[in-house]
């Protein structure tokens, strides 16, 4: 995608007939794409990272009212460890779909 781009913009470079502007309005065409498939992936990444930190949250909560509840240092530690286990390996396992899915967006960008 990247060599697309690069060769897209070099193409607009080589017009003899085209204005200054409109080099640069060609070549901002040509940026595009890249531009489009960097904030796709940026923003798939940073919804998997705040539902991670939700989940984290929410292990934080209960292992506190745990702690307010009494139960043993220890055991609240176990908790938290099994609470954040569960959430990282359910993360795990939507990393397959999120991978397609940006793979499924990312083909069909400038086409």
């Amino acid at each position: 995608m990247q060599g697309l781009m690069f060769r897209c913009s070099a193409a607009c470079c080589e017009d003899s007939q085209a204005s200054m502007q409109q080099v640069h309005q060609c070549i901002k065409c040509c940026h595009a794409p890249l531009a489009q498939a960097q904030a796709l992936v940026t923003s798939e990444l940073e919804k998997f990272q705040d539902h991670l930190a939700r989940y984290a949250m929410y292990c934080n909560d209960k292992a506190k009212d745990s702690i307010d509840a009494g139960s043993k240092e220890l055991q609240v530690k176990r908790q938290l460890e099994s609470c954040m286990t569960m959430c990282v390996d359910g993360h795990m396992n939507l990393i397959p779909t999120m991978t397609k899915k940006m793979k499924e967006s990312l083909s069909s960008i400038g086409k």
